[in-house]
């Protein structure tokens, strides 16, 4: 199934201004039907949440919905390979269509505490 049918296109409407705080420099998890974990840099963090970015053919789109709750692992990033085990949701899945993004998609994250 392709993801252009499985992800909508939409502009971006967070009210709140992004902001790095720097705790977290990476994320990685896996999911039910995956063969291996997936690492990504996280960007755009903010107190409500933060993002990953995900090229458009990645496997790992067709195994994401908004609304999913995934145990991931989040690598510090004042320590190397120090990590901690936190539930995230997905909060949202934007494809970006240009600029320095382009041919990815934006994985809203939000911790659980």
């Amino acid at each position: 199934m392709s993801t252009k049918h499985l992800h909508e296109s939409r502009p971006e409407r967070r009210a709140e201004m992004r902001a790095m705080d720097g705790r977290y420099y990476s994320v990685q998890f896996t999911t039910e039907g995956l063969d291996s974990f997936y690492q990504f840099k996280l960007w755009n963090i903010s107190p409500k949440g933060m993002c990953i970015l995900v090229k458009e053919d990645s496997e790992v789109l067709n195994h994401l919905k908004v609304g999913d709750t995934i145990e991931m692992t989040y690598y510090l990033a004042d320590s190397a390979g120090v990590s901690e085990n936190i539930k995230t949701e997905i909060k949202h899945i934007t494809k970006n269509d240009d600029g320095r993004f382009k041919g990815h998609y934006l994985i809203g994250l939000a911790t659980q505490s």
